[in-house]
């Protein structure tokens, strides 16, 4: 229910006002002072003030500064005298969403608290999401707490508040683009549009449309003027994804907007400048095709300004754990059962942090989506996995990686220790859980962790 501060020193009008306004199914709250009023703004919820605009010490325009100094969205309507129109338009100049003449009928009142209400609740919807995508795409609620990871999140808080162009480099599903994300809503253009463009998924004609905009009349089909992702993104951030796969014409023309900050669109004359940070990723090393010479090496380094790589998941492990757990609380709403999943089969558990994952983050989240849609009971088991996963050939652990003249002791070795630090780590530290989840005893397990010097 949507709630309406009235504001009149008049002790009997805010009552009147109160009394139409509850019958059309609104909340009202009443003050007869400025001062009451900014109390009540303190510690109530409120949707719309409605205030007189003639009152002792504090009248309704200084009521008005005060009201938008603390929130600058909070309509308020301002109810005047013939006699002081011109101070209403002067309230309205400072902030006021609409003011009425006094006498007014109540059909006019109600006409305009409601459309005042109604932009209020669609500043509220906006402001409720952006909340919810800064809060997504903070870089601490990207999920890891490898080594690897760690020094990823470090850069990141780094780079975001810069304007420099920043290239990400990292294998498909290894989460490029929320990484971009993070370092936009990170930044000081937080507030400015995040516009994303697949490089791969458009021929060259599509793309350098998508990207530059045309007037109309360019080519056939080009029936409209339409602006490009560059105007778009101006003030925020743009991010091209699978920049490697740019021809080398859009390569040039891509080169001169980082260059000189302004381009023309297809078609037409005028150049328009724009205020962008441009965000890369590739899956491929972009040296290695400077060096095949597929591209642009002064394209390379205007990318290269910042240089984020993401490893792949088979190089953290210990990432593994906590993103199951993350995907299964991610994906609960979608199970056909009641019955909310509590763990995994330790056999599963041990198959899926064996896994080479050779779809990084995607992969697995994909897998964690359908177990959680096929698990009839509480535990996901081998049964509501892909077929690939009950395969023995596709264990990460391969044969060739071990140097031929290794010894079979240190070999073994240097496996208990990594598979007993994983296990730690998993289990937080607490050694009971860890040596369970090892098959081992808790006093065997402390045997091991003297024989490796590991310090818990």
């Amino acid at each position: 229910m949507d709630t309406i501060l009235i504001v009149d020193d008049e002790k009997n009008y805010p009552l009147v006002l109160s009394a139409v306004l509850e019958e059309e199914g609104y909340e009202t709250l009443t003050a007869n002072s400025g001062h009451e009023a900014l109390e009540i703004l303190k510690n109530s919820d409120v949707d719309l003030v409605l205030t007189d605009m003639k009152m002792p010490v504090m009248d309704g325009v200084k009521l008005l500064e005060r009201i938008k100094a603390g929130d600058p969205r909070l309509p308020v309507i301002m109810m005047t005298a013939h006699g002081t129109v011109e101070r209403a338009v002067e309230a309205m100049q400072k902030g006021a969403y609409n003011y009425i003449l006094k006498p007014f009928d109540n059909e006019r009142l109600t006409l305009y608290v409601g459309k005042a209400l109604e932009m209020f609740r669609m500043v509220k919807d906006n402001r409720n999401l952006r909340r919810a995508i800064e809060s997504k795409y903070k870089f601490g609620n990207i999920i890891g707490k490898s080594k690897a990871m760690r020094d990823v999140f470090e850069l990141i808080a780094k780079i975001a508040p810069a304007s420099a162009t920043v290239l990400i480099e990292g294998e498909s599903g290894t989460g490029k683009e929320l990484v971009a994300k993070s370092i936009h809503f990170n930044s000081s253009r937080r507030d400015k549009p995040f516009i994303a463009v697949n490089c791969s998924a458009l021929v060259e004609t599509l793309l350098e449309s998508e990207l530059f905009g045309h007037e109309k009349g360019a080519f056939t089909g080009a029936i409209a003027k339409k602006k490009g992702r560059f105007e778009l993104a101006d003030g925020g951030s743009l991010f091209l994804d699978e920049i490697g796969e740019l021809s080398p014409r859009i390569q040039v023309k891509l080169l001169r907007v980082l260059q000189e900050k302004m381009f023309e669109r297809v078609g037409g004359f005028k150049t328009i400048a724009v205020d962008i940070r441009v965000i890369a990723a590739t899956n491929k090393t972009l040296k290695n095709e400077v060096k095949a010479g597929r591209f642009r090496e002064d394209l390379f380094y205007r990318l290269n300004v910042l240089h984020v790589v993401l490893p792949p998941l088979r190089q953290r492990q210990e990432d593994i754990h906590p993103l199951m757990l993350h995907f299964i609380k991610k994906y609960a709403d979608q199970r056909n059962s009641n019955i909310p999943v509590t763990h995994i089969a330790q056999e599963v558990e041990r198959l899926l942090l064996n896994y080479s994952w050779p779809g990084n983050v995607r992969e697995l989240e994909n897998v964690i989506e359908r177990a959680m849609v096929l698990c009839a009971g509480e535990v996901i088991t081998l049964a509501d996995l892909p077929a690939v996963f009950k395969q023995n050939n596709h264990r990460a652990l391969a044969f060739e990686g071990i140097p031929a003249d290794a010894k079979l002791y240190e070999t073994l070795a240097f496996i208990e220790k990594a598979m007993i630090e994983r296990a730690l780590q998993m289990a937080d530290n607490v050694q009971s859980h860890a040596a369970r989840k090892l098959g081992i005893g808790k006093s065997g397990l402390n045997q091991k962790l003297k024989k490796f010097k590991l310090k818990v």
